[in-house]
């Protein structure tokens, strides 16, 4: 059912939420789900893998472990969408941990049972 997901899907979430763990390890971009503080809840291993974090994250406020440049700007962006209502954002990105030099595109939608799942799709060049 993983080969079916695409990144563009305009229901994302919904596809995502009907997969198991080991599907969501097995998609070619990262996926990560946070609760409505922040809290990673869900840390896939591709995400793990192409961000150069390990499982580090799982467990922990993402936000506080990130070491991008800009997290601030990345913090209030999600929590203001979450806080305002459904959750349906797109935005580029440059650097994360593995490769400074990254562009990503990061989607971020609400989850079902309340926080945001994102989504981050990397440049061919970081992974």
């Amino acid at each position: 059912m993983s080969g079916t997901v695409e990144f563009d899907a305009p229901d994302l979430a919904a596809k995502i939420e009907e997969l198991s763990q080991f599907e969501l390890d097995q998609l070619p971009f990262g996926v990560v789900l946070i609760d409505r503080e922040g809290t990673v809840l869900f840390y896939s291993a591709t995400e793990a893998r192409l961000s150069g974090y390990g499982m580090g994250p799982l467990g922990k406020n993402l936000f506080d472990v990130s070491r991008c440049a800009n997290k601030d700007d990345l913090r209030s962006r999600i929590m203001r969408a979450m806080e305002e209502g459904p959750v349906d954002l797109e935005f580029g990105w440059s650097g994360d941990r593995a490769n400074a030099q990254s562009e990503m595109r990061i989607r971020v939608q609400s989850a079902r049972r309340g926080g945001a799942w994102i989504f981050v799709e990397r440049d061919r060049a970081a992974a």
